[in-house]
């Protein structure tokens, strides 16, 4: 992430709708051509519900009041299928790049790299992680990473036409470094009661960084990692 076109944001204290909004700037700029690629690794401050933006999961009032009075606030996007909770003690990144022109598209491919790179981060660690769904975790899908069969990353994926022609690929990963599991279930559940979904997802399906190692890192070293994740790997340069 050196080079002039590449560029790396880092944010340990911020609020979803502000890095949302700082997404929305980068896309500009690389269907632009002003960029090659971003990472913007990042933590929210404030507890906060991110809901895929859509009829299936309707932002309505009584969902908001439910909410805070629960102390989480609400915000929707594009990106994902079901909603996530964003607190301290989950470290984000979102990855914006160009899909080179030369190789077909591919989702799985794609998702693919983004797991690599996501494992190369736990090894470091010494831990061992498998890419899989994980029966009752919130946001489950098929490129989940997983620790001894337990959900520790979530990820998305979003493609936004580039001006001119080309893809930029929005590749997106929430990880659980250090929160309690009971907690950050609960706007979850609330949110599936109040759109009237069967389902619910629970504690036990998931884990955190924290319950696998003996001391706990600072959010810059964690960056900093996740950051050699993507270097040592060799997918994007």
């Amino acid at each position: 992430m050196s080079k002039s076109r590449n560029k790396l944001l880092r944010y340990s204290n911020t609020t979803v709708a502000a890095v949302f909004e700082k997404e929305a700037q980068l896309i500009t700029q690389m269907q632009a051509g002003e960029l090659d690629q971003c990472l913007l690794l990042w933590q929210s401050k404030a507890p906060t519900l991110v809901l895929p933006a859509g009829k299936k999961w309707p932002e309505t009032a009584l969902l908001t009041k439910s909410l805070m009075a629960h102390g989480w606030q609400l915000h929707s996007r594009k990106t994902g299928g079901a909603p996530v909770p964003q607190c301290e003690g989950i470290i984000n990144l979102s990855h914006l790049y160009t899909w080179s022109p030369q190789i077909p598209y591919s989702i799985t491919q794609a998702y693919e790299n983004l797991c690599a790179v996501l494992q190369g981060f736990f090894r470091q660690f010494g831990l061992l992680s498998q890419a899989h769904a994980t029966p009752f975790s919130y946001c489950d899908g098929d490129y989940n990473i997983n620790i001894n069969g337990k959900k520790i990353v979530g990820t998305a994926q979003r493609v936004i036409l580039k001006k001119g022609g080309g893809k930029i690929v929005l590749a997106q990963a929430f990880i659980l470094i250090d929160v309690l599991l009971e907690e950050i279930i609960k706007p979850v559940n609330l949110c599936y009661a109040l759109c009237d979904k069967q389902e619910r997802v629970q504690a036990s399906a998931h884990t955190s960084l924290l319950a696998h190692i003996n001391e706990k890192p600072s959010v810059e070293s964690l960056y900093q990692q996740l950051v050699l994740a993507f270097t040592q790997s060799k997918l994007y340069s």
